[in-house]
Parts: C-alpha cells; structure tokens; sequence
C-alpha cells in the first residue's frame, strides 16, 4: 500500500510502500513517554520503501534490550515520525501511523509489550497479544 503524510507543520513529508496488515501498538513505557500518551501504533517500512523531504532530528535511546534506537522527529512542531536501528545495515523504519495521511487505513493487528498496557484500556480482542517484544 503507498501511503504519504509528515510532520504536523509540513517540514518533513514522506511517501512509503507499506504492507498494512503488519500495523501494531507498541504498549512500552518508551512509547508511553516519548508519545505522552498510552501506547503508539507503527508500520513498518524498509529503508528502499521510503523517502523523505526534509531532515528529521534524531534522538537515540536505549531499549530495556540494551539496543539503540533512532527516534525521528521534526525539530520545528515535534512530530514523531519513525523510530529504527543505530549503525550500519539496511534499516527498517517503525513508522508512526498517526502522520499517515492514510491512518484510517492502517488497522493495529497486533499488540507488543502488552505486559506495560495502562490497566484502563480497553482490551482489542481480536488482536494477537505479545507479552514483550519478540
């Protein structure tokens, strides 16, 4: 599926092939607090699959895992865009589904770190569960 979007004052656009049957929602307190909110839904996306206009800032965090990650997002309104690996080899991009001009169309299909969902959520019953990230 082609989607494009981009950050909310329009610096940073994107267009991407995406397989829209592999959207989640991450439930890690990473998440939780880089998006001030619940949890966040990604698509993934491979490196050759995307393109961007505008250069994203990039903030690298460390996962429980001990592994870095590449959070990108606009230095001018804040947008979360992506997060993906540190270093070299091919990359694939965590897209954040909310700066998706096409969002509606990406449906979460599965939950991970489901053991840090915030106890008031509803469940998604139908969603494949993963207790941590596989």
């Amino acid at each position: 599926m082609k989607i494009e979007g981009g950050c909310h004052c329009g610096a940073i656009t994107y267009k991407a092939e995406v397989d829209p049957e592999k959207t989640a929602i991450c439930h890690c307190t990473d998440c939780q607090k880089l998006t001030g909110t619940a949890f966040r839904v990604t698509v993934p996306v491979a490196e050759d699959k995307i393109a961007f206009s505008g250069t994203p800032k990039i903030y690298v965090k460390v996962g429980e895992s001990g592994n870095k990650r590449a959070q990108g997002f606009c230095a001018e309104c804040g947008s979360h865009l992506f997060a993906t690996s540190v270093g070299d080899g091919p990359k694939v991009y965590g897209l954040r589904t909310g700066t998706s001009d096409q969002r509606e169309q990406l449906v979460p299909r599965k939950q991970v770190w489901h053991r840090s969902a915030l106890h008031w959520l509803p469940e998604f019953d139908s969603m494949e569960t993963v207790e941590r990230q596989s």
